[in-house]
């Protein structure tokens, strides 16, 4: 039962995931006819098991009735005999009852412990994974933080995999400057934005903060001096303001509101019935894409980290407020390192310095000006984008 139990709940939680994917392609049909598959298979394991469990306490019942009639019946005899008391057989009929109730409370076990055995195989395995990222024994708390990231000869390896995500990649990123990286799809630049705020641990070489490896540092401490933008970015249920506020509980509204104007999401909060006060929905499905990605980098803002990752996140915004939301982070970002990670070439193409990666490795670092003469892999992930005259403007 418990399994089928979980096949089912797998089942809707695709559906109500997957729902606009079921009506694009019209699949309607095929998912009502695998969730009334599944449903009736969990019916079947069901009444089976109702059926037993209905049969057993009847059948517990009889025995103990049974047994009660047997025992006054012999001992009905013995205490005409004159060889047992009336009070004797008055406690073994208790004493019997109590056996035959106990047998009866342990049928009922036969169909709760499988159950709970498969829920504790589960807690177990949760319980019993070791995380990837283990804090370090002796945390180390830099005094002063400038903001200094390096990436030395920097490998991954998700588990299992044949060949490495990231190889023998160098970056260094210094505060004051805005370092870009791009390239093509799968080429690995989310996961060397993950590895810095140690979503997780790179498998070779190291990546550092002002010289000393992530890996020795209090991650409360890191967590302080970097600032994550993620790809997707999520919001929590409750407000705008306690979203914003999610990395600095103390921030003041004047501080929410700056941020916001910096992110370019000031007006339409603004127009919000409740402004700062506003619901947001679990996960922020009641505001757009392109909203989202702006409260997120708000956020981001309103902690006022030394080192800013901002993975793709500029992708669900129109290039007017691309250009208005890079222009307002110049001056706010200006002592921060800033790394950004994009897709789009005209929101790297001013960065102070761009990596360009290539099947995980580093295949050229330098302005736009200097990869569009010297390289490529650069200048045709340009050119797919912008014409000539527009690359060389």
């Amino acid at each position: 039962m418990q399994e089928r139990v979980d096949k089912i709940n797998q089942v809707l939680r695709e559906q109500i995931t997957g729902v606009r994917v079921i009506r694009a392609f019209v699949r309607d049909d095929r998912e009502r006819e695998r969730f009334t598959r599944t449903s009736t298979e969990l019916m079947d394991v069901s009444i089976r098991a109702g059926w037993l469990m209905a049969m057993m306490f009847p059948l517990v019942m009889l025995l103990a009735n049974a047994c009660s009639v047997a025992v006054v019946w012999f001992g009905g005899h013995l205490v005409a005999d004159g060889s047992m008391q009336v009070g004797a057989l008055t406690a073994f009929l208790s004493y019997l009852m109590l056996i035959l109730m106990t047998a009866m409370l342990a049928t009922f076990m036969f169909m709760m412990v499988p159950r709970a055995e498969v829920c504790a195989e589960r807690i177990e395995e949760v319980l019993g994974t070791e995380s990837s990222v283990v804090p370090p024994v002796d945390p180390v708390r830099p005094d002063g933080v400038h903001g200094l990231l390096e990436l030395r000869r920097v490998e991954f390896r998700y588990p299992g995999a044949e060949h490495p995500v990231l190889c023998d990649v160098d970056l260094v990123a210094r505060p004051g400057e805005v370092t870009a990286v791009i390239g093509s799809t799968g080429s690995g630049k989310t996961t060397l934005l993950n590895l810095v705020p140690r979503l997780f641990d790179a498998t070779g070489g190291s990546v550092r903060v002002d010289g000393v490896d992530v890996k020795e540092l209090d991650p409360r401490f890191l967590a302080e001096v970097v600032g994550f933008v993620p790809q997707k970015p999520y919001l929590f249920s409750g407000t705008v303001a306690s979203n914003l506020r999610y990395g600095r509980p103390e921030a003041t509204e004047e501080e929410l509101w700056r941020a916001l104007e910096i992110a370019q999401a000031r007006d339409f909060v603004e127009r919000m019935p409740d402004g700062l006060d506003a619901a947001i929905a679990q996960g922020g499905t009641n505001v757009s894409g392109g909203q989202r990605q702006r409260l997120a980098i708000a956020r981001a803002l309103v902690r006022g980290p030394e080192i800013y990752l901002f993975d793709d996140s500029f992708s669900a915004l129109d290039y007017a407020t691309d250009a208005a939301l890079r222009t307002a982070l110049i001056a706010e970002t200006a002592g921060a390192t800033v790394v950004i990670v994009a897709q789009r070439v005209s929101t790297i193409r001013n960065a102070d310095r761009i990596i360009v990666l290539d099947q995980g490795q580093v295949v050229g670092t330098g302005t736009h000006a200097e990869l569009m003469d010297g390289n490529q892999t650069y200048r045709e992930i340009v050119l797919s984008q912008l014409t000539e005259q527009e690359a060389a403007a």
